[in-house]
Order: C-alpha cells, then structure tokens, then sequence
C-alpha cells in the first residue's frame, strides 16, 4: 500500500512544535530532530532528508519494517506507533493511521482563508470534482483531490499539500465503511458540501442501498454554510432529512440548479443551466446525459460558495475529463472510448448510451464489477440483460469471473445473441479480432469499462496493438 504524497510544488514547512502538537505525541527518548520538517510521507520510496515518514501499518504490510531503509535514504524523522531498532528521531503515537488524520486536520485549520467544498456519491465524483476543478482554478489557487485519495488515507494525505495561497479546495471523499465519511468530512471541514447521488457501488458493504446512504449522509454532520442535496434521487427526502444547515440547495429535476433543453451529441452536449441566479446555455465538452447531471451539480456546489453564473459557465466549458474516464481515442479508422478508470452498476450503464451515440458497429466490452458482496451475480445478471437492450448498441463482450452471470442476463432477453463471455481478457482478444476482420472496412466504435482491479485498459491496449 502505497500513498504518494509527492507534488510539484514546495509544501508549507513544519515546525518540530507543530508534529508533536498535531500528532499528541512524544519523542522517543527525548531525542529530537532540529531544523523544519519539509514534507509529511507515507511512501518509504521517496523519503529524503527534510522529511518526515509516517508508518502505515495495514492488513498486508507494516511500513515500520522499512524505517531502517528511509532512515539510510537520509530520512532523519519516524512517525511510529511503536518503537523501532533504527537510527532516526522518532515521533511515537497511538496510532499512525489516526496521526495522519490529526496532521491532515491541523494543516486544514491552518489555512482558515480556504473555502472548501467536499462531495460524496456513488457515481459522478471524479467528474464533477474535475468541473468544480476547472471552475474554481479559474479564478484562484485551488488545491483538488488526485486521483482516487479520497478515504480515510488520501483526504488527510491531500490537506498535506495546502499551501497558504490555496483559496479553495475541492475535496472527494469515498466511502468503504460506515463512519469513514464522518471521519474524513470532520478532517475537511467543508463549508458546502452533500450527496451528487446514490447508486450501487459498494453494496456489499453496506448491505443494501439503504446502508449507502446512511454512510454518505454523514457529511451533512460538519458543513458550516450550504448543503447541497440532489432532488432527482430516490433517496432525496432521506437526504433532506439528514441536512443540518439552515441554508440548503438542491439540483437535478425538480431541483432549484438543473438543465433543460439538452441536446447530446457524440462526443459533447449542450443544454440550458437553470439556478436562483438565471439561465444560460451551456457547451459542455462531455458526452452523455449523467455528464449533465454531474455538471448541474457542479454548478450548485459552485453557486453555493459563492461563484457568479458566467464563471461557472466558462469553467464547465473549459473542463477536461480525468484520465480513463470517457476519454475519446481516434485510432486508425476505429474510435475507442476508454473508460476504464472505474465502474459500478449505474455509471456501466451511462457508458453504454454515450457508445450507443458514436458511429458505426458500436461494440462494448466491459470487466467485472467489484465490491457488489453477495449482489454481485444478479447485479451482472441485470447489466447484461439492460445493455443488450439499448438501442444502437451491437455487440458487448463481457470478460471476467461473473461475465456468465451477464451472458444469462443478456439470453433472458431477445438480444441474447449480441453478448459474448469470457472468463479472461486472453480469450477475449482474439474474439475481438476477429470481430473487427469480419466487419472490415466498416468504421468501429469500441467502449472499454470495467472496476479498476479488472485492468481493462490493458485489453485496449492490446487491440489498438494488433490493428
């Protein structure tokens, strides 16, 4: 497990103070480093003299075992919740994984200029952070949560990186367990904050939808100004029910931020953006109908802390997608739409209908999707069923351990014949091949999906090699 805190520009310096203060901790036998503190890492592989290690200790690693080694990379500080046999200052806790959360905590605190806005939801999070990204940077210095650090590991590693010309952040937070969005919302501190929606990523965790939004609407518990509630979804009144705040803004259908006339093309859609501060026409450069979704909510996060309408409209035009996530690839006479980065039930299915807009034979080919618990075949049994059933789209080549479950699916239907399984990308590559020689010199569009353990980039990958 490892979690980089690297970044391209110099971080706030620590005071020796400040690490023992934030953390509650003591320094083994009094023996304690001078000078400041550079940076706060978690990655044994990066640490330098200047900086701080901070052990991690999970299921499958301990990240006291490498003290020794940082501490011969000229490393002269251990974050530790037990003593180690190593020539390094040691900074000794409770628990490292909590110390990371008080240092996280105390930064945050530190920068009291910031505005910070904090968003949950089972689909849509990265996008929508990306737009709220391109609307805030705009304008000020904004510090946006990378990649996928947005657990009880990454949101504190992401305060790390605040500086005192940060004027707001965007912060995701992710939710694998009950408590861990309250822990992580009381970290950030956001001033607007709430729900983009409810799915069925998870569900085995959380034991059911129910669960899910029982875990994601613990963020209503630490906003100081505006929640923001999503008014089109099924659990809209469990939503409202749990917001505190006295202020409150809701969009989607039937919400006070939402989109009329949309018009989806290809590769891009337009549509009108309705708010309390009037309307205007919108030329977003993502595909599909949920990206409308994710940029209304955008915009009401946006209005909520404070940004005027023709900003919010000049950021979503000029937003760019995260990698892996609907990214269009022209590649000799074929299109492949990567969207690899991730998946659960509902965003698979959003995929789908923007392939079933581009042009030609429009194959899918999706990976399993993890962390469904004992749902996991009947969500695959109906995915595959609904995504032979969308107009436009003719084949889907499901790979993978419940790719049968999806193929059962897609035979319970009169679509049956345009799914084909296999157990591993291996065999399903030649298939594609195949599929692609057959239907020469027609032009092919190819949508490739799946979670982020199924790799499904590296089937991609190997197609794009082999034409």
């Amino acid at each position: 497990m490892h979690t980089s805190t690297t970044s391209t520009a110099a971080l706030e310096p620590w005071s020796i103070e400040q690490l023992q203060q934030a953390t509650q901790g003591y320094w083994l036998n009094d023996k304690k480093p001078v000078g400041q503190v550079k940076r706060i890492l978690t990655d044994s592989r990066d640490a330098e003299a200047g900086d701080a290690f901070l052990a991690l200790k999970g299921e499958r690693f301990d990240a006291h075992d490498f003290i020794a080694q940082v501490a011969a990379q000229g490393c002269e500080i251990a974050i530790v919740s037990r003593p180690v046999d190593a020539d390094i200052c040691q900074l000794v806790v409770e628990d490292t994984r909590l110390a990371l959360g008080l240092l996280g905590a105390y930064r945050r605190q530190q920068n009291p200029q910031l505005k910070v806005i904090a968003l949950t939801g089972s689909s849509g999070k990265t996008t929508t952070k990306e737009m709220l990204g391109s609307i805030l940077s705009r304008l000020a210095p904004t510090l946006v949560t990378r990649g996928n650090l947005n657990n009880d590991l990454g949101v504190p590693v992401m305060l790390l990186e605040l500086r005192p010309e940060h004027q707001y952040a965007v912060m995701e937070l992710g939710a694998s367990h009950q408590g861990e969005i309250d822990y992580t919302s009381k970290m950030v501190q956001p001033h607007v904050a709430g729900i983009i929606n409810i799915g069925t990523a998870h569900l085995g965790e959380f034991g059911g939808r129910d669960g899910i939004c029982r875990a994601k609407s613990e963020i209503y518990s630490h906003i100081s100004e505006i929640s923001i509630i999503p008014a089109a979804d099924d659990f809209a009144e469990t939503i409202r029910a749990a917001v505190k705040t006295e202020k409150s803004l809701s969009f989607g259908a039937g919400g006070e931020v939402y989109a009329s006339d949309v018009v989806l093309d290809a590769q891009s859609s337009s549509f009108t953006l309705n708010t309390p501060q009037g309307s205007k026409t919108v030329q977003l450069p993502f595909a599909g109908e949920h990206n409308v979704e994710n940029a209304t909510a955008a915009a009401a996060f946006a209005l909520a802390i404070g940004i005027g309408l023709d900003d919010i409209v000049a950021g979503l035009e000029q937003a760019v997608g995260a990698k892996g996530r609907l990214n269009f690839i022209p590649h000799k006479d074929y299109l492949f739409i990567d969207d690899t980065y991730n998946a659960n039930p509902g965003s698979m299915r959003a995929a789908a209908e923007v392939l079933a807009q581009q042009q030609g034979i429009r194959v899918m080919v999706t990976g399993d999707i993890g962390e469904l618990g004992s749902s996991a075949a009947i969500e695959h049994y109906k995915l595959g069923r609904d995504l032979v059933s969308i107009k436009g789209i003719n084949f889907v080549v499901a790979v993978g351990e419940f790719a049968p479950a999806a193929q059962e699916g897609a035979r319970s239907t009169q679509y049956g014949k345009k799914m084909q399984a296999f157990l591993n990308q291996e065999q399903a590559l030649p298939f594609l091949i195949d599929l692609i020689e057959t239907h020469q010199p027609q032009p092919m569009s190819f949508l490739f999906k799946g979670s982020r353990f199924t790799h499904m980039e590296t089937l991609m990958a190997a197609l794009m090699e082999k034409l």
